[in-house]
Order: structure tokens, then C-alpha cells, then sequence
């Protein structure tokens, strides 16, 4: 059996379809897996030992030069490799019309995708030959992608063992190892940054958080990340004041942060890509949610805890609110210093 899955961004959806690779592996055992990806996230899948054939493409760099030869050559280059092999199973993870236009030329008799009511735009439903409804256990996107795989096989994905991970190298490996050399044990990596305003805490709130976890942990590190300047700024500041318990980490590719999110204990921080990554290579989060639903978007398993805003126009999906102090602060350094030490503990009692 040959599947291809199309699912080309962003970083975090990437990861929360990573799991119907495992799923896959179990209900089509000795099938060969292709996967369809844009080039700025082909990190995330290349080299995992579940997946045979990566397909990049590049759709947003092919829109700003349509008519160059170079782009020419390069979508007859990637339709060539798609059109390669006949699909038993082509399945559309991203639901627009892009990935519609790849589900369409790939050669298949069953393409699979969603229903109407959660596509994000309804055009990607002439591409595919079955729709799948969701349950209303389906809540969280890996459970919506899982139940899309699973409509062609007698296997039910719930309750079954899955896993997911981001392949890294041995330089990677040893780069993350040389980066956290000096550091102690819990490690625990705050990410305090992200692109929407109405997904930020409150500076005190992350300095309060640290001071308690390196008190209630004689040896633990606090990792800092970041990814733009502003961002470094903020980590900088707070590391600062935490003292000299705190790694600051340099810039990273996403394969180093992923090699160092590895040897971490726990992430922390908001509906972030970094969140993301650190659960998709097996490593506890706990995440909070105030304009968004971290039911929905959260890492998914027993071994992540999700803080969503109590205030009652949380999920608004507004990138900008009057209210946006008052939600921050909603969110309390208790809540997340208590989901931390519970998952810290979890950890302890798991390992062998």
C-alpha cells in the first residue's frame, strides 16, 4: 500500500498531525508513507523513520515570482515527483485550496479530507472523493487528524499507543548537549514569547513562576528561548532577575531546538510553536491558553496540562483586546508552578 499525506503548514498543525504516522504504522503495517510539506517546515518531517518520501513545496516563494523560469521549473519538478507513484490512500490534512490543487493532481481513486463544516476554505471539497465527519470526542486537531486516517481502516485510534518525533542528527544531539553541559536537574525551558499580543503572560507572572520552581528545586535550570529580538530582550531581563540558574540559549535552527527541547523535563508558555515541538519529542508541557482554545490547539496525552483563561470571553480570537491585562492576569503564576510540579513528579515516578 502507498498513502500520501498533504499537510504543508504551519509548524504547530505540522506537529499535531505527526501522531497518524504511529497510526499508520499500526493499521497499514509495511505501507510506504509520502508526505507533502512546505519548504519552511520540511525540518519537522525529514528523517523521521515513519515517513519514505518527502515532497517539499514552496508555495509562498512560487506566488512571488509566478511567471520566473525558475519557479516554472520547480512546480513541474515537484508535480513530476507527486505524480510518481499511484496512491492507494491520498490524504488532504490542511483543507484549502492549495493542498486541494496538490490533492487533485496526485494519482489516487480515494482521497480522503474533511467535511464542509471544517474546511478552511469549502473549495478543497471538489478535491476529494470522501469527507469525514468529526465525533464530538474530536476536540483536539490531533484527535480530528487521527479520526481522518482512520476512515478507511477497521482500526479505531482510541486508546491506541501513539507517539511522534522530530528526527535530529548526531551533531544536533551533540550541539544540544554542549549547550546544557553545566546545567542542573529538573531542566525546565520557559518560552515567554509569541507573535500575538492576546497570547503573552504578564512579566511578573514568568519571574514569580521561576523564582518558585527554583526554590522548590535545589538544582533545577531554568532554559530561556526566544526567536526574535524583542523576544531575546524579554528572556535576557527575566534571566537577569532569575540569576544565575537560567540558561539563555543562542539561536537555533529548529532541528538544535528540538535536540535540546530532548534533554529538557518540561516546557512552559503560551499557544507557541516552541510548546509544540517540545511535546512532539515526548518532552512535558505545560501551556496556557487566553484567546485561543488549548483544548483544541494544546499538546494532547496525559503528559501536558493546559491552563485556559477563566474570563469569559476566553477563545475570542482577537489579536488585540481592551481586556488583554485582565486576562493575562487571569492566568496565575500558582496555576502553572502547581501544573508544573504535578507533571515534574509524573516524570520522576516514569522513569525507569
Amino acid at each position: 500500500m502507498r498513502i500520501l499525506i498533504i499537510k504543508t503548514s504551519s509548524l504547530g498543525d505540522i506537529i499535531h498531525a505527526l501522531p497518524v504516522l504511529s497510526y499508520l504504522r499500526q493499521a497499514a503495517p509495511g505501507a510506504f508513507i509520502d508526505w507533502v510539506v512546505d519548504e519552511a517546515f520540511s525540518d519537522l518531517v525529514s528523517g523521521n523513520p515513519l515517513v519514505d518520501r518527502l515532497l517539499p513545496v514552496a508555495f509562498r516563494r512560487w506566488k512571488k515570482a509566478v511567471f520566473a523560469g525558475k519557479t516554472r521549473h520547480e512546480v513541474m519538478a515537484f508535480i513530476t515527483q507527486l505524480r510518481q507513484y499511484q496512491y492507494d490512500l491520498v490524504f488532504d490534512l490542511q483543507g484549502n485550496s492549495k493542498s486541494g490543487m496538490v490533492c487533485w493532481l496526485a494519482r489516487s481513486r480515494r482521497k480522503i479530507g474533511f467535511d464542509r463544516e471544517h474546511l478552511q476554505e469549502k473549495l478543497n471539497s471538489f478535491f476529494t472523493t470522501e469527507q469525514v465527519s468529526f465525533l464530538p470526542i474530536d476536540r483536539n486537531a490531533v484527535q480530528r487528524y487521527l479520526r481522518i486516517v482512520s476512515a478507511p481502516f477497521a482500526l479505531r485510534p482510541d486508546g491506541l499507543p501513539m507517539h511522534s518525533d522530530i528526527a535530529t542528527s548526531a551533531d544536533d544531539d551533540c550541539f544540544a548537549g554542549n549547550v546544557l553541559a553545566a546545567v542542573g536537574s529538573p531542566v525546565v525551558l520557559f518560552h515567554t514569547g509569541t507573535t500575538w499580543q492576546t497570547k503573552l503572560w504578564f512579566d511578573e507572572g514568568w519571574l514569580q513562576l521561576g523564582q518558585e520552581l527554583l526554590g522548590r528545586y535545589a538544582s533545577a535550570t531554568i532554559v530561556l528561548s526566544w526567536g526574535t529580538d524583542e523576544e531575546r530582550q524579554r528572556a535576557e531581563q527575566l534571566a537577569a532577575k532569575l540569576g544565575s540558574r537560567t540558561c539563555l540559549l543562542p539561536r537555533l535552527s529548529l532541528k538544535q531546538f528540538a535536540a535540546v527541547l530532548k534533554r529538557c523535563n518540561l516546557a512552559i508558555g503560551g499557544d507557541t510553536g516552541p510548546v509544540h515541538l517540545a511535546a512532539a519529542v515526548g518532552t512535558a508541557t505545560v501551556s496556557f491558553y487566553r484567546c485561543t482554545d488549548g483544548l483544541r490547539n494544546g499538546p494532547y496525552g496525559i503528559q501536558h496540562a493546559i491552563i485556559q483563561s477563566s474570563l469569559p470571553c476566553t477563545v475570542c480570537m482577537r489579536k488585540q483586546c481592551d481586556q488583554d491585562e485582565d486576562c493575562r492576569r487571569n492566568i496565575t503564576p500558582t496555576a502553572l508552578f502547581e501544573a508544573a510540579e504535578r507533571l515534574l513528579m509524573q516524570g520522576k515516578k516514569d522513569t525507569p
